[in-house]
Parts: C-alpha cells; structure tokens; sequence
C-alpha cells in the first residue's frame, strides 16, 4: 500500500506539484484509479483521482475509515538535540517507526545543540509515518529548557535516564503503563543539579542497560522497550 498525506478536509481537493509528478509518473495512475491518504489523526482516507494531470492531480474522496493506533500505550519522550543533526532526525525517523506519540526537544545544561528546526523535522516525522503506513502522525513540540519542562504537569510514569552512578531500576522492569514520559540527556549526560530536580518532580530513575548509548541510541531503546513490553 502506497500511503500520503493530506490536512485536507474538502471532499474533493487537489494534490501540490510534487506528490501530482509522483503519481502520475512514477506510479503511472491515472483517472478512476484510487489513492490512499492519512490526515495523521488516526483516519485512512480513499480518494478517486477526478482528473490526472503532473502539476494538478484532482481527487474526490469516497471512503473515510477510522484507524486504531498501531501500539497500546501513550509514550512522551522529552530528548536533548544532538550537535550533529543528522543523529536527532535518525532518532525522530526510528521512534515514528517503532511507535511514538510526543517528542519535545529539551535544552539542557550540557547541551551542544539549543536551536531545532521545527518545520524540518515535522518532515522528517511525516515521511516516517507514510513509509512505516501509520495513521497517527507523532507531535512535535517546540523546544524548552530542561528546567521549564520538568515543571510541567503529566499525568502518568515519569522516568529520568541518565549515565552517572546511582540506584536505577531497569526500564524494561517496569510495568507498562498506558502513558508514559521519558528524559534522555545531551552527549554530555544530565548535570546533577538537573538530576536531582528531576528526582525532586517524582520522575524515577531508570537505566537502559549496561553498555553507555549516544543520545539518540538510548531515545530509541527507550521507545523499544516501551514497545516490545
């Protein structure tokens, strides 16, 4: 199945330039052939194509269905960017894939990286969903300081991991709730006034095994293990 995306909500819309090439060139289709479309809110949407064209290709659409999430469980991960980019938006293509519902970007003491490209990696999540043929589209949210974040409210198992010595309980040990947020540190690991801040908001120290994972490693086994649990 060939998945794409649409925010449109007209029962008939035409499709921008570049997916309109795709169609019609690469995938050869033509009118009265069908198309399937997500709006990233949980619903498949079944379009006719009204009129072929490279540039305008026009649907009409004939069937909506409504998609259960392909996992079981609400999962935040709050993640500090990584200096090199291109690791970040490895971690935001995997989780999309394994199974995520909301990222924040959090800047944090040792942080390399404090700027993150919204718009980019909004792409980033939406060409992971299409591919994995997800109808959830995760959410991104806009970066924060470590301190501004861990005020907030959430309802649900708060878990901090983190590289430095310490009592920790191994995340796959934990029982699986339906929601779940996680703190993953910069390259430089959390500070220890940060740590202890987070102990002091109730968050529970966890560990994701023993050997010490880059940033965005340790995003994704965190987002596995939710997963497989």
């Amino acid at each position: 199945m060939q998945l794409f995306f649409t925010e449109n909500t007209e029962n008939e819309f035409t499709l921008p330039s570049e997916e309109s090439k795709h169609i019609t060139k690469v995938l050869r289709k033509k009118e009265g052939d069908k198309i399937n479309f997500t709006d990233g809110k949980g619903n498949l949407i079944i379009a006719e194509i009204t009129t072929s064209d490279v540039r305008k290709t026009r649907v009409r659409v004939v069937e909506k269905i409504s998609e259960e999430k392909q996992h079981n469980y609400y999962l935040h991960i709050a993640i500090a960017p990584t200096k090199n980019m291109d690791r970040f938006e490895w971690f935001l293509e995997k989780a999309t894939e394994i199974g995520i519902d909301e990222i924040t970007p959090i800047i944090c003491d040792r942080s390399e990286r404090k700027i993150v490209k919204k718009e980019r990696c909004n792409r980033i999540l939406l060409s992971a969903m299409k591919q994995s043929l997800k109808f959830h589209l995760p959410k991104l949210n806009e970066g924060i300081s470590f301190k501004d974040f861990i005020k907030q409210d959430f309802e649900g198992s708060k878990y901090i991991a983190y590289c430095e010595e310490g009592e920790k309980t191994e995340l796959r040990k934990k029982g699986k709730k339906e929601r779940t947020l996680i703190l993953i540190g910069p390259e430089g690991d959390f500070s220890p006034p940060e740590i202890e801040i987070a102990l002091e908001n109730e968050f529970k120290s966890v560990g994701l095994g023993n050997s010490r994972l880059r940033t965005e490693t340790a995003g994704i086994v965190a987002v596995h293990t939710i997963n497989i649990k």
